[in-house]
């Protein structure tokens, strides 16, 4: 797979929105079935700071779990997270890139919580993966599928016009950065997995101002930001003009402000 340019991760500031973004990884530990191993084996692909992390070790309570993350700025937050669980099992936090990731070893599952998006020619990797997944054992991932919603399409647009193109070329998410979800369970199928594909539309509230250009500084708008980190006053400048075009797309309410939030999941089990 060719790689991405990385953006520098903020680990603050994408834990404001901390339940909201954990709320789809445990709907998608939901429908993973029984695991072979016991205890089991589990990887954990972009683990980020690892606080969602540690929901694998609440439902394996004995399994030894490593998450991958290229971010050293999110492995730096892990430690809080690391070390033996309370079920006998073990959490583990090491780097590792996406792009080229080659699993070390046979797990019980390899799992994945909104990092594919950022994973160019992730697809082809599935076979090598499912390689190393043990018989009855599972892949599973959720992404975000909104790259077409008002969040990601204003800023592209305001990242190609003409100010910012110079600047901002090439940065950001491609449209086919998530593929259609047929293509998903066609792909994972024809690799014998029983596979199980949906789509869920989060109606999030966010609180505070700006809390649509709070949530996308965590996540969307990295690699805007750190391509403009040598330049504060043009980072700034992207910033306010990247606001006044979410205030109209999402205008707040006396509630908070409705972000909604389409995410795709896949559940893949090998055959025994």
């Amino acid at each position: 797979m060719s790689a991405a340019p990385t953006p520098t991760w903020d680990p603050d500031q994408y834990l404001r929105h901390a339940e909201h973004r954990a709320r789809p990884f445990a709907e998608l530990l939901d429908r993973v079935p029984a695991l072979p191993g016991d205890p089991a084996r589990i990887a954990d692909l972009g683990c980020g700071p690892g606080n969602v992390t540690g929901l694998l070790a609440s439902r394996w309570p004995a399994a030894h779990i490593t998450g991958y993350d290229n971010s050293a700025e999110m492995l730096a937050r892990t430690g809080e997270h690391a070390g033996p669980t309370a079920g006998g099992g073990r959490l583990d936090f090491t780097h590792a890139d996406l792009t080229d990731w080659a699993p070390p070893q046979t797990y019980d599952l390899i799992v994945s919580n909104a990092a594919l998006q950022w994973v160019p020619g992730h697809l082809e990797a599935f076979g090598p993966w499912l390689d190393a997944v043990a018989p009855g054992g599972t892949f599973a991932f959720q992404v975000p599928d909104n790259i077409d919603a008002p969040l990601h399409a204003l800023m592209r647009e305001l990242a190609g016009s003409a100010r910012w193109k110079g600047r901002l070329d090439g940065v950001l998410r491609r449209a086919d950065s998530v593929h259609d979800p047929l293509v998903y369970l066609d792909r994972l199928a024809r690799l014998g997995c029983a596979t199980d594909v949906w789509e869920t539309t989060y109606l999030q509230i966010l609180p505070g101002e700006d809390a649509v250009l709070d949530w996308s500084k965590g996540t969307g708008m990295r690699p805007v930001l750190t391509a403009l980190a040598d330049d504060p006053e043009a980072a700034d400048a992207f910033t306010a003009e990247y606001r006044d075009l979410l205030r109209a797309a999402y205008p707040a309410a006396p509630y908070g402000t409705v972000l909604p939030f389409r995410r795709l999941f896949a559940v893949a089990r090998k055959a025994a």
